[in-house]
């Protein structure tokens, strides 16, 4: 792996129930637990898993035409048995249109293979959790605040 492979974000308590992740260029998003109308944790991998592939294929119809919708829906089911907590069903459904003439024509024609070749190759969100990528889960040494 190289250096460039390397993507990261700090998630930090703001309040009770709240958090903040920031990426190190500076951006954020603030979420929370679902008592207030933050997302949530599951909300934003819903959200990942949409967005990552919304992009892919926003790259790849843009080039030829500006679409005049674009919206994905992301939803499954969550799920508590015997393998713990976990969302099952998972569906992403594109619902994208494009202007009348040629070059609408073309993005048209392109949208399914955009598409597919996002959900089967592209998507890292959506290619690591289809390939069940390990999670490892540490706690740093950190001393208490009261010692």
């Amino acid at each position: 792996m190289t250096d460039n492979s390397l993507r990261s974000v700090t998630v930090e308590r703001v309040g009770s129930g709240r958090f903040t992740a920031t990426n190190s260029r500076g951006g954020s998003v603030s979420f929370g637990t679902g008592s207030g109308d933050d997302l949530t944790p599951v909300e934003l991998l819903l959200a990942a898993i949409g967005g990552c592939t919304a992009a892919d294929v926003d790259v790849a119809t843009g080039r030829h035409a500006e679409p005049t919708t674009f919206s994905v829906a992301v939803a499954g089911h969550k799920t508590d048995d015997e393998l713990g907590n976990r969302m099952t069903d998972l569906q992403v459904t594109f619902s994208v249109t494009f202007p009348d003439g040629e070059s609408g024509d073309r993005a048209r024609t392109i949208l399914p293979r955009a598409v597919k070749t996002s959900h089967d190759r592209l998507c890292t969100v959506s290619r690591t959790i289809e390939t069940g990528t390990p999670v490892a889960v540490t706690v740093s040494d950190t001393p208490d605040e009261g010692a």
